[in-house]
């Protein structure tokens, strides 16, 4: 049977893996220009890798929803043979826009010009909305999940 006082041990001991000496690490990935500025990827646990390249959603993410049709979205790695895993992207619509193939195409086309060759997603879905937390944020890993489900399914 697991217990409240299981969970508790299993959190402090989970917290306590978290600390490197003085530091706490987050699971956050980020890096340091030149200038000494930081600039956020993303989880580590949200990372895409996809042949040979480590990718963070957010960038994915953000050029997504700077198309006009788009009010939020998500990308994750899905399964893939060859490239471990291929990017996803899931869009939500403004109401006054409706899923289409020439609206998916004009997103991907989007997407081409705002980010590297690597970082253009192999697919992209149109959902009602996004798992969420009870604070707001997206459950990428819900997502990825099903997408895991999916291609079990198919074997």
């Amino acid at each position: 049977m697991y217990s409240l006082d299981t969970r508790a041990k299993a959190v402090k001991k989970k917290n306590k893996e978290c600390f490197k000496g003085d530091w706490y690490i987050t699971g956050d990935r980020a890096y340091r220009d030149s200038d000494g500025y930081l600039f956020f990827i993303s989880r580590a646990d949200d990372v895409i890798k996809s042949s040979g390249y480590r990718i963070g959603p957010f960038e994915v993410e953000s050029a997504l929803v700077t198309h006009k049709a788009v009010v939020e979205s998500a990308v994750v790695g899905i399964p893939h043979e060859t490239r471990g895993q291929a990017i996803k992207a899931f869009v939500v619509l403004k109401p006054e826009y409706q899923p289409s193939k020439e609206l998916h195409d004009e997103l991907m086309l989007h997407v081409k010009k705002e980010v590297a060759h690597y970082q253009v997603p192999s697919f992209l879905e149109f959902v009602p909305d996004l798992p969420k937390t009870v604070s707001g944020k997206i459950r990428r890993a819900e997502l990825k999940d099903n997408e895991v489900k999916k291609a079990k399914s198919k074997l």
